[in-house]
């Protein structure tokens, strides 16, 4: 049964790539043909990082789960220090308002990914070790995340670090904590999103352009009111493959963030429900796994992946839909983008590497 799992989540992810890679060349084409004079370079792009994955896969399938578990640690202060490090101006590359990038030739890595992971592989050997029973437990290992968080804030990059602390949060939720331990957290966290939104006067207008996007419909709104307008219309079919109309110079750079919003225009209902089932079945499959496991660290491990693929998803298809504000996260293994792309296929290789050493034993 568990190498069922393994195989089917195995050809999901080849799916899935294949069909990222199919939305980014059609998202992109007509930008990346005004930008580069190539339709396909993001294209091709995405094709690189797809080569360097199964590398990594190879890489991953051969390591055992208990050499992350003993490394975890180190990994944690690492992809701390780097966070540090991309913090501090002529080391950290400046994109769109945000210090988040370690910039090497035409490529760009993003130590927030690395955190994303470390912070889950650091918070489930914590509680594979300790029982959540008192709040000095409960608060320190919270700590370490809202540490990770505080430092990716600093780029800012509100997504990453949200995604963090919710999976983290998550991840004690299971432990087995007590309730009333996340009633005082929560009320911390209330207070701390409203001095968030105040000292950034840009998130302020976020949150108005989501409420009414038609108050700012060229500046803040826009991007949004072009999401919509690419879903709204959509249909049963959509306008067809490579058809979209809002990826002429509508919907900014549509391969990353808003890829959803294409394929919602292009495929229609049919595409939608495309993307959703495979999320469905990853969640699925991978709580199965984390339900299977007998190993504590494997449990948590398991299952702090697929929250914050699931949840990353989860986000990205509300943000397009104007359910929530403009957060800044890609669409796991379809959206644009090295880091992301390869930090959260890490993820999907380690949980099928939990999966494969489960079924040996």
């Amino acid at each position: 049964m568990k190498i069922k799992y393994y195989k089917i989540l195995k050809y999901l992810y080849i799916f899935i790539t294949l069909f990222g890679l199919l939305m980014i060349y059609s998202s992109s084409s007509v930008w990346s043909k005004y930008k580069y004079g190539n339709s396909y370079h993001y294209a091709l792009m995405q094709m690189l990082f797809i080569i360097i994955s199964f590398i990594i896969y190879k890489i991953i399938n051969k390591i055992n789960i208990n050499d992350i578990y003993k490394y975890s640690n180190k990994l944690f202060i690492f992809s701390c220090f780097l966070l540090i490090l991309v913090a501090i101006p002529g080391i950290g590359k400046e994109m769109n308002g945000s210090r988040s990038w370690f910039g090497i030739g035409p490529f760009g890595i993003q130590p927030s990914e690395l955190a994303k992971i470390s912070t889950i592989i650091f918070t489930s050997k914590f509680l594979s070790n300790n029982k959540i029973y008192y709040f000095k437990d409960f608060s320190s290992i919270l700590f370490t995340s809202i540490l990770v968080f505080g430092l990716i804030m600093l780029e800012p990059d509100l997504g990453t670090s949200v995604i963090i602390i919710i999976t983290s949060i998550a991840m004690i939720f299971i432990s087995g904590a007590k309730k009333k331990y996340f009633f005082i957290m929560f009320f911390f966290f209330i207070l701390a999103f409203i001095l968030l939104v105040f000292i950034a006067p840009y998130r302020m207008k976020r949150i108005t352009s989501f409420i009414n996007p038609w108050s700012d419909p060229l500046d803040s709104g826009f991007q949004i009111i072009q999401s919509l307008y690419a879903i709204g219309p959509s249909g049963l079919l959509g306008r067809g493959l490579f058809n979209s109309i809002q990826k002429h110079f509508f919907l900014p750079e549509p391969q990353t963030d808003f890829i959803f919003s294409i394929i919602a225009e292009e495929l229609g209902i049919v595409g939608v429900i495309l993307v959703l089932l495979f999320y469905t079945l990853f969640i699925y499959f991978g709580i199965k796994a984390s339900l299977n496991t007998n190993s504590l660290f494997k449990k948590y491990l398991s299952f702090g992946i697929v929250f914050s693929v699931g949840f990353q998803a989860i986000l990205n298809l509300m943000v397009a839909t104007s359910i929530v504000p403009i957060t800044g996260v890609t669409l796991p293994f379809i959206s644009y983008g090295g880091s992301s792309f390869l930090s959260s296929s890490l993820m999907y290789f380690i949980l099928l590497n939990i999966i494969k050493e489960d079924a040996i034993m």
